[in-house]
């Protein structure tokens, strides 16, 4: 089976750092999926597309042209050509990517995308419904967690150039994006059933890396016993 980790999880649990990480020392592509919904928004907001309103969304989802790299030490992503991987990140696109990432169609089209982009497997996939819609099959997922004050403080400083990103007010609307990810009809946050829950409150990202290191070395090494076995009973 190809090797896929499927890294699930809310925002300011640190899926980005321990993904790219885990990309390296196992010498795997990387792949963050919330870029790509963050790419949509940032595009949906520049187009004056209301992004409330799920029709108008839908209706306009089929048209960026959105291009993401793979490589975890200079991960790109654009949008028609231009470099996006900075204004994706603004409190304006944060406060709007749940409402873009709802929308059924803007799912489809970029969950068809990712799927595209995992082929034959090599890469550490980030998101927020990896292991349950995505990559169902990926065998190893987690769902990596913090505390909510944890999540906020690490996103606030992010955001520490922005304008009024207070750590109360970063904090309120990360609850927010959480409820919203939470309860959406389509492809909700939710943790897969058989994902290896890590929170990394109190853990340095050098062993939350170390953790998911030794999870896919661990599957690795079952599905090679596993096909030995298989290869024996058939000769």
């Amino acid at each position: 089976m190809p090797l896929v980790i499927a890294m699930d999880g809310p925002s300011g649990s640190g899926k980005s750092s321990v993904s790219k990480g885990v990309a390296r020392a196992l010498g795997l592509r990387y792949l963050d999926t919330g870029a790509m919904y963050r790419a949509m928004t940032w595009w949906m907001l520049r187009q004056g597309v209301p992004v409330e309103d799920a029709e108008a969304v839908a209706a306009r989802a089929g048209e960026p042209v959105i291009e993401v790299g793979t490589d975890p030490d200079h991960p790109t992503i654009t949008v028609d050509g231009t470099d996006v991987s900075k204004p994706i990140r603004t409190r304006e696109v944060t406060n709007a990517v749940s409402a873009v990432s709802r929308v059924p169609e803007v799912r489809e089209r970029l969950v068809a995308l990712q799927r595209r982009i995992i082929g034959d497997g090599r890469i550490v996939v980030e998101g927020r419904d990896i292991g349950t819609v995505v990559a169902p099959d990926a065998p190893v997922k987690v769902f990596l967690t913090a505390s909510e004050e944890i999540r906020a403080e690490r996103r606030a400083k992010e955001l520490a150039a922005e304008p009024g990103a207070t750590l109360e007010v970063t904090q309120a609307e990360q609850a927010r994006r959480d409820r919203l990810d939470s309860t959406r009809t389509a492809s909700p946050l939710l943790k897969a059933a058989d994902a290896e829950e890590i929170d990394s409150s109190a853990m340095s990202l050098e062993e939350v890396i170390a953790a998911v290191v030794r999870l896919a070395e661990s599957a690795t090494e079952t599905t090679a016993a596993t096909t030995t076995r298989a290869e024996e009973r058939t000769q």
